[in-house]
């Protein structure tokens, strides 16, 4: 379950009973702490809160707007390996620029790689479903332009209807992404399969009229 960074209002917010249960009408309370890992880009250790649903009584780890799951780099570095991508350069000079092993972005971009198209219709179903009226964006020819073009939707729609700037300073792209996918841009199984409207059938006037 993806929270802001913040983890002082995050445990004012859980002791209060504020947080609700994504599984069920219940609220969450506290449940002791994930394990403390460092992430690259992250300045300190990132030790995720765990908590508990009251009612279901399934346990969820809250998760920092500014990472993925299962991966120790912030999610704005790898988000600025995904532009380069889209740039055209390779996992080997984007490797270079981050200082990240080239075998880890070469993970990233083959994971990424196969869901470009669902990630993004996923990500133009979240700019529709924030309310906000935008066109939906203009195909570029290239597929990691698309999904930066529709990223670039959805986080305009959030942003639009939320306001640009969160607790811990302004509202990124990539924090939305981390938000939209609960922490699983690059998880197996993400995303969810995209329902893509169909036409409703109409039966045949057999009268003629």
């Amino acid at each position: 379950m993806t929270v802001e960074a913040d983890q002082v209002l995050v445990e004012a917010r859980l002791v209060a009973g504020a947080l609700d249960c994504p599984v069920c009408p219940g609220l969450l309370c506290p449940w002791g702490w994930a394990r403390p890992r460092g992430v690259h880009g992250v300045v300190g250790v990132v030790r995720p809160r765990r908590a508990r649903c009251v009612g279901c009584l399934v346990t969820h780890v809250l998760l920092p707007v500014t990472v993925l799951l299962r991966r120790a780099y912030a999610v704005e570095v790898i988000g600025v390996a995904l532009w380069a991508r889209a740039a055209g350069r390779g996992h080997r000079s984007i490797g270079q620029m981050l200082g990240a092993p080239a075998a880890t972005v070469r993970g990233w971009l083959r994971v990424m790689a196969g869901r470009l198209e669902a990630t993004r219709l996923y990500l133009l179903q979240v700019a529709r479903r924030s309310g906000v009226d935008l066109a939906v964006p203009a195909a570029l020819g290239c597929r990691w332009r698309d999904l930066l073009a529709a990223l670039g939707a959805a986080t305009a729609a959030v942003t639009g209807r939320f306001g640009t700037v969160g607790v811990v300073g302004p509202v990124t792209g990539w924090q939305v992404a981390v938000a939209c996918s609960a922490g699983r841009l690059l998880a197996p199984g993400w995303p969810p399969a995209v329902r893509v409207p169909r036409a409703t059938r109409v039966a045949s006037d057999v009268s003629g009229g």
